[in-house]
Parts: C-alpha cells; sequence; structure tokens
C-alpha cells in the first residue's frame, strides 16, 4: 500500500498552572504507533522566540514526522484534534493552542523562513495562516488561536543546521505538582560520566541539579545531549525515586543559540530580538539593586544599555571587570521599559580588544629599592628603610593585568541559562544538518 507522509505541528497547550506540549507529544507518539504509523524522526522540540512577551514558560513547540497508509488521514487528524482538547489548560486565558497539518514529503521553503522568523524575532498569526493556505495545509486553533503560529514554526524547522536531542521523563498523573523524587548524588554522578556528550546537567557554583523543573508541567527531569544514543545512557544513570509514566527523546534547537542574529550596528536592535552586535564600553559597570550589574556600549550609531542580572553568576562578574574603551561583542535580548532606552540583556560576553588599565604607584628608592612612602600630598616621598627622600618625586604609572582576557567568551551560568543558549562545551562540536538516524527504542512505549 502507498505511503504518505505527514507533518503535525503542535504548539501552546500549557499554561502558568500545568500541562506541557511536549507531553501532548509524548502522547501521541503512543497513539499514533497503535495505528500503525511510521516515525520518519524524532519529534521535533522546537523553541521559539525567548522573548515575546506572550509565550508562556519554554516558548517550546512540537513537530511529530510520520508515514502512514493511504486512507486514515481523516483518523489521524481526529486523534491529534482530541488528545489536544483533552489535554489543553483551554479554560485558561492566554492558552491558545494550535495544530498544523501538512501533507507533503518536502517541507516549503517559505515555511522554514517563517520558523527562522519566529525562532528570531516576531511573526504574526496572519502570516502563518496565509502560508497553510498557500501551501495545501490545514490549521485547527482555540481561543484566540496564537499556538498556530508555533505549531507551523515547528514544521519548517527542519534541522539544517545544528542541533541537539533531549530525553524527557514524565511523572505519574498522580504526582503532577508534587516535589519532584530524583536522587540528586546521581544526576552529579551522570554529569561527570557523561561530560563529553551531555549538558546543563548541573550548575556547580550552586551545587544545584537543573535537569529538574520546578513548575507544576509532567516533567519530571531532562537530559539535553549531542546524540540520542547519549541521552538515553545518560538516562539510565539518573536514579529516580517517584515512577516514570513514559519517556520520549526529541530533536531540539536548544543549546544551540538559534535565537541570536548578527546585527552590524547598535542602530538596527529592535525590541524583542537576541543580537549579536559589537560596541565600545562606554560607561563604566555599576552596581544596582540586588547586585545587577550595569554598563553602556556604543558604536557611533546608538548607545545602549547592557544589563547582567545577579543569577547570571561568572557572566556579571566578567561584567563588572570591563572598563570604559573596551571593545566587546554582546550576545543577548533587546528589550525596552516605558521611556527607557534599549536593553540589552546579556546571555553572553566576548572582549575583542580590552583597554589598557593603568595604576600608580609609590616610586622605589634609588640607593636601596625599597618602595618610598608617601610625606603628604604634594610633599614627596620617603624612604624608610635608608631615610633617602625625593620631594620632587611623583606616583609612577604601571599597566594593571586585566582579569578578562581578550576573545575569551564569559556566558550566564548553568542554572540560568536560556533553552537556546549555546553553552561554552558545544563551541566545536556543532551539527552541520547531518542525518538524524532513529535509534532503536527512541521512546518507552
Amino acid at each position: 500500500m502507498t505511503k504518505k507522509i505527514m507533518h503535525i505541528g503542535l504548539d501552546d497547550t500549557d499554561s502558568t498552572r500545568g500541562g506541557c506540549t511536549t507531553y501532548v507529544a509524548a502522547l501521541l507518539v503512543e497513539k499514533l504507533q497503535k495505528m500503525g504509523v511510521q516515525f520518519i524522526d524524532y519529534p521535533s522540540l522546537v523553541r521559539l522566540n525567548p522573548n515575546v512577551p506572550w509565550k508562556t514558560r519554554g516558548n517550546g513547540a512540537l513537530c511529530l514526522r510520520i508515514k502512514h497508509d493511504k486512507g486514515i488521514e481523516g483518523k489521524i487528524k481526529e486523534t491529534v484534534v482530541d488528545v489536544v482538547e483533552d489535554e489543553a489548560d483551554l479554560q485558561f486565558k492566554g492558552t491558545d493552542p494550535g495544530i498544523v497539518f501538512f501533507d507533503c514529503l518536502e517541507v516549503p521553503a517559505k515555511v522554514k523562513r517563517f520558523s527562522r522568523d519566529a525562532i528570531t524575532g516576531i511573526v504574526k498569526l496572519k502570516q502563518a495562516l496565509k502560508l497553510v493556505a498557500n501551501y495545501g495545509g490545514q490549521a485547527v486553533g482555540f481561543n484566540e488561536c496564537r499556538g498556530i503560529i508555533g505549531a507551523l514554526a515547528a514544521v519548517g524547522e527542519t534541522f539544517d543546521g545544528d542541533y541537539t536531542f533531549e530525553v524527557l521523563a514524565y511523572r505519574r498523573p498522580e504526582n503532577f505538582g508534587l516535589k519532584r523524587e530524583v536522587d540528586e548524588a546521581s544526576v552529579f554522578e551522570m554529569d561527570k560520566l557523561m561530560k563529553t556528550c551531555t549538558f546543563n546537567n548541573v550548575d556547580y557554583e550552586k551545587r544545584r541539579v537543573v535537569i529538574t523543573p520546578r513548575g507544576p508541567d509532567p516533567i519530571l527531569f531532562g537530559i539535553r545531549g549531542e546524540t540520542a544514543k547519549a541521552v538515553k545512557q545518560a538516562m539510565r544513570i539518573v536514579r529516580p525515586l517517584e515512577p516514570i509514566e513514559r519517556w520520549v527523546v526529541f530533536r531540539t534547537n536548544q543549546g544551540t543559540d538559534a535565537h541570536l542574529t548578527k546585527v552590524r550596528k547598535l542602530s538596527e536592535i529592535l525590541p524583542y530580538h537576541s543580537v549579536i552586535v559589537k560596541g565600545t564600553v562606554s560607561s563604566p559597570p555599576r552596581i544596582i539593586p540586588l547586585r545587577h550589574v550595569i554598563f553602556s556600549i556604543e558604536d557611533g550609531t546608538l548607545k545602549v544599555d547592557c544589563a547582567a542580572y545577579e543569577p547570571t553568576g561568572s557572566l556579571r562578574k566578567a561584567a563588572r571587570e570591563l572598563i570604559v574603551g573596551d571593545q566587546i561583542e554582546v550576545y543577548g535580548a533587546v528589550r525596552r521599559k516605558t521611556a527607557q532606552p534599549l536593553t540589552i540583556n546579556l546571555e553572553k560576553i566576548r572582549p575583542l580588544r580590552l583597554a589598557r588599565k593603568p595604576a600608580y604607584e609609590n616610586p622605589f628608592c634609588d640607593s636601596c629599592g625599597k618602595r618610598l612612602k608617601s610625606m603628604g600630598t604634594n610633599q614627596g616621598f620617603e624612604c624608610q628603610k635608608c631615610g633617602a627622600r625625593y620631594v620632587n618625586a611623583s606616583k609612577v604609572e604601571v599597566e594593571v593585568e586585566r582579569k578578562i582576557k581578550n576573545r575569551e567568551f564569559y556566558v550566564t551560568s548553568t542554572r540560568s541559562q536560556r533553552h537556546l543558549a549555546k553553552p561554552l562545551k558545544r563551541y566545536g562540536v556543532e551539527k552541520h544538518g547531518e542525518l538524524a538516524k532513529l535509534v532503536k527504542d527512541w521512546h518507552s512505549l
């Protein structure tokens, strides 16, 4: 029998009080496989622009890519809609689920471009609906239907560039909302054994486990890594102290910096976008309440503030070491507050050319080599060892060694890194659209 290809996009089924679109996808994996469909890729977990004001928690959209027998399209679509209706928090204001179906072998280039725009900037529902109609897809929306945007973006992200994997283990429904029970020592053990092929498992600054979310969603833990095999192996090392209902391996854009766009000039940055841009430090770092660090950069076209917030840890410490005249490259999200200039919320700093930082010290005695002591303002210096006086001497300039280095990356602490932010350990191991072959048993169903 002739097989057909279907791409199923899902988004915005969760709310701040519960639910998770990845869990909806996990349920659909089970139901669709029982219908005899064949998955042609791992379920896609696509993190969209983390700066949009109307996002829920992680702003993640999902796509399932399947091959199925001709004639069961209607049953597949009905099953997807039923599961979304059952699992989505439809009564919560701001939860606007969306589903997109595409029956095509290749995802259209314009849909891929739409996905890129949804990850890096702001797109509109009208654009999504037009694309779905133009290419013969089908969209189903609930409430304000905003989830159709993410659903289409998930379909359009085919990972032609870099990607990673995440295995998500889910709790039993009776444990939703309760404290997560995972042996923390086993997570540190896993991180030690799998450190070359997984990332963001623990925060060593605070000795804190970060694979367990803190919200009321169904996820018990999630482990991110370079391959499906690696995250599966890591999962076996972690010891859960409560039952796992199911687990699924997802292919994802997490840890890839997919949200960042290089901008030539500061005057070109836009609110709600994430940028990479160069500038010169124009005002020294200052500490504001709660130990946040703020400084300004400019490039001749605009002056903007840069903010390293207290939870960013080592990034905040690096920001404090900057001085006026440092040429740097900053990575982060652009935000605007009412009646205030643009601010870049920092994710990374990379010094390009550090300015010379002078300091002034007392001179040495010509006779015995001991450092002189000041006799008072404008009164010269005296050697306390041999008694020599130097009434016309002045302090000498010396260059202070900088605590930060040119071309080094300084990033936020693990506990405060966004889903999309690329950790230092991933530099140099990026993928370039390589085929991701399905491993055996990529889910527990």
